[in-house]
């Protein structure tokens, strides 16, 4: 997900200034992801990643003039990239929050949610922001820049054995434990707050293609200093109250951790496990309809102008 950053043909025939937005963020799956909405003229909805603004544009132009757009960023880059439009709501806080701040502004139910988890291209390209392993600079991490954890804490601060289940867990590392361990030896004579000094820490133990390795050792680390997968959780379980009946949910993911999170929740309508009881003849009841039965991939042509965007899976559900 880390290729050269590149604006999209689709740039150059949108509203003035969207080129500079692409340059920021390049929305993945632009019109699949608002065309999954189904947005209605007058509807209410939320971009819980509000970025660059790609898809909040998109989902403006197809709303009437009474139609109404939160964005949450909790990164306070993104509030730069705001459209002069009255119709949007910027939030600058995190998508956790969803009900809460609709709650504020006098909102209790939107016809349509739409989330593009992962980094955006702009956190990706600023090397002091440290989510890139292209580039040297501070093991930072942070989507909030105002949050304490950062991934030099974490490396500085977890035990071996939970550095071993967090590269297990979210990077799904192979030498897991054999990472944990080296870390936590390097650590005692090793600063390890730059990049280059954990690459040069764990040198030695990378299996196969260093580029894999050392993004699947920096998807852990950001993952577990942003909480993703946490918060993930807390927006899925969420939409039932939030969404009105017939309003959809619209979820690009970036790895199997998120998109196997969405697809069993718009399946089951919940996080939990269901137990199997062979005694049970009832069902659950269904909370969403599957408008996507598998995910949407970016297409060949979108994959060739944004590498980044190979990874994405997009899923949709109605709420009914």
């Amino acid at each position: 997900m880390e290729p050269k950053k590149q604006i999209s043909k689709a740039a150059s025939t949108n509203d003035e200034g969207q080129a500079q937005q692409y340059d920021y963020h390049i929305p993945v799956m632009l019109l699949e992801t608002v065309d999954g909405l189904n947005v209605q003229p007058n509807g209410v909805y939320v971009d819980c990643t509000f970025g660059g603004g790609g898809h909040s544009r998109e989902i403006l132009k197809r709303l009437g003039p009474n139609g109404k757009l939160f964005a949450f960023d909790q990164d306070p880059d993104a509030k730069r990239n705001l459209p002069n439009d009255e119709r949007i709501v910027f939030v600058p806080h995190n998508f956790r929050y969803i009900s809460r701040f609709l709650k504020l502004h006098k909102v209790d139910t939107v016809d349509g949610v739409m989330a593009d988890l992962g980094v955006s291209s702009h956190q990706f390209d600023e090397p002091e922001r440290g989510f890139s392993t292209r580039f040297d600079g501070p093991l930072d991490m942070r989507m909030d820049p105002s949050s304490a954890k950062t991934a030099a804490s974490v490396l500085q601060t977890f035990s071996e054995q939970q550095l071993h289940k967090l590269f297990e867990q979210y990077g799904e590392v192979t030498n897991s434990r054999t990472l944990a361990a080296t870390i936590a030896a390097q650590r005692k004579t090793n600063p390890l707050q730059t990049i280059a000094q954990l690459k040069q820490a764990i040198q030695a133990v990378v299996k196969g293609n260093p580029n894999k390795y050392f993004a699947q050792v920096f998807q852990a680390l950001r993952i577990e200093v942003n909480d993703e997968l946490l918060v993930l959780k807390e927006l899925l379980e969420q939409l039932p109250e939030v969404l009105k009946p017939g309003g959809r949910a619209s979820i690009i993911s970036f790895h199997s951790l998120e998109d196997r999170l969405v697809k069993n929740f718009f399946k089951q309508g919940s996080l939990e496990e269901e137990a199997y009881n062979p005694f049970s003849t009832g069902e659950r009841t269904k909370v969403f309809k599957l408008i996507t039965k598998k995910p949407i991939e970016p297409s060949p042509e979108e994959q060739k102008q944004n590498p980044r965007s190979r990874s994405a899976r997009l899923r949709v559900a109605e709420k009914l």
